[in-house]
């Protein structure tokens, strides 16, 4: 089973492969991002103010994610999983960890846009569809877990 810690600013560069190859290897959204490579890029933020977590395996990592905070909305804004390294349970680790993080502080419930080829994990995870919202690549559902 992975380990899954606080990630840290040294992680980006792993964090980042993980990023671009997880979002590429979905064919639905594939040609839309090579068309818009800034959003292949990630950011160092969630990272260097300690809202990433990060999954290791065998010394490498395989995942992250993190939450934010916005206006006192909780959001998931990162989740990927290494391609090679899916239906191990790593995500559902990565979330767990988040979800009780937050449930440490007091958070009741995470929402997440998802992607919409993602449904069927946010749904076994206990998300639960709250209507849609638009995005830089058309809409995508809005969905909330409640973690109290």
């Amino acid at each position: 089973m992975a380990i899954i810690r606080l990630g840290v600013p040294a992680d980006l560069p792993a964090a980042s492969n993980v990023y671009r190859s997880a979002s590429l290897s979905n064919a639905g959204d594939r040609d839309n991002l090579l068309a818009h490579p800034e959003y292949l890029v990630l950011g160092p933020e969630g990272l260097a103010e300690g809202r990433t977590y990060v999954a290791e395996e065998a010394g490498s990592l395989v995942g992250f994610a993190t939450w934010i905070e916005t206006g006192g909305v909780f959001e998931l804004e990162d989740l990927f999983v290494d391609p090679g390294w899916r239906r191990r349970g790593i995500a559902a680790a990565l979330l767990n960890r988040i979800a009780q993080v937050l449930r440490a502080r007091g958070v009741e419930c995470l929402e997440v846009t998802a992607n919409p080829h993602a449904m069927g994990f946010y749904r076994a995870a206990g998300f639960i569809d709250r209507g849609v919202v638009d995005t830089v690549f058309g809409t995508a559902p809005r969905m909330t877990l409640a973690i109290h």
